[in-house]
């Protein structure tokens, strides 16, 4: 047994505290607590401490230390238990204390992952063009439990991701418009379905797109490529073997047999 003989404040922490041990021989630094233990285990100076209370003070300040850094971590966002325990798991802390930190954290309230993914869903709506499946998955990569994504996504409703969705296709439709409707429709799905939007979502808004085509657009489209594919086979081909590379080359771009074959007879020599 040792005896506490001087508890002095650190010089750059003024929350810290050294601690002196006299063995009964010569006084020696002992260790150094953080002033909630400090307080807690009420030590001052002449108190007797036996060995297995100085290790069990050491083990409490680590505890404290590490949740003090894990504070600081949750100031910046909240953060799934997943993410905690990642993040102490990389600093090399005893599973053990791992375990009494996240239990403190979730008792405190400081951590939920419940509350968390409806804080992620509503940020998601508000800042990104991203579906309710993606987000669901994104959630789910952070740790949160499949139920709890599911009923966190609920919030995305029909309106909210048709509206997004629209958006998204419209953008893109432009960006495409010089393609065949086919290959648009195609385009445009591609980018939904890879965004996260459902597939009910994805089939209403081919749908309105479908229903808007415009044959004016259609047969500039069709001259457009057509141009293009004719100014690169006609110094290798001519008469039927041309026609048949441009039908062949228009028909993989999207466009129907009908309208290839009206821009054949009007723009291609037989």
């Amino acid at each position: 047994m040792v005896k506490i003989s001087r508890i002095t404040t650190q010089k750059k922490s003024k929350t810290r505290y050294n601690i002196f041990l006299n063995d009964g021989d010569s006084e020696k630094y002992g260790f150094s607590v953080d002033e909630a233990v400090l307080i807690k285990y009420r030590l001052r100076k002449d108190l007797d401490l036996e060995a297995s209370i100085i290790n069990e003070l050491i083990q409490e300040d680590t505890i404290h230390k590490t949740y003090t850094q894990v504070i600081h971590f949750l100031s910046y966002r909240m953060r799934t238990e997943k993410e905690i325990y990642d993040y102490l798991s990389k600093k090399e802390v005893d599973p053990a204390h791992i375990k009494q930190i996240i239990d403190k954290l979730i008792k405190e309230k400081l951590i939920d992952d419940k509350q968390f993914a409806e804080s992620f869903v509503r940020t998601r709506i508000q800042t990104t063009n991203k579906g309710p499946m993606l987000v669901k998955r994104e959630l789910i990569q952070k740790g949160v439990l499949n139920t709890i994504a599911s009923q966190s996504i609920r919030a995305y409703t029909y309106e909210i991701q048709h509206e997004k969705a629209y958006k998204l296709a419209e953008k893109k439709r432009k960006q495409v418009k010089k393609n065949s409707l086919r290959k648009q429709v195609e385009q445009i799905q591609a980018i939904l379905m890879q965004k996260g939007f459902t597939q009910e979502i994805v089939q209403d808004i081919i749908a309105l797109i479908k229903n808007d085509e415009d044959k004016e657009a259609e047969w500039e489209a069709i001259i457009y490529h057509g141009d293009k594919l004719f100014r690169k086979y006609e110094r290798k081909a001519s008469g039927v073997e041309l026609r048949n590379k441009l039908k062949a080359s228009l028909y993989r771009k999207g466009f129907d047999f009908e309208l290839i074959n009206k821009y054949i007879d009007e723009f291609v020599e037989s």
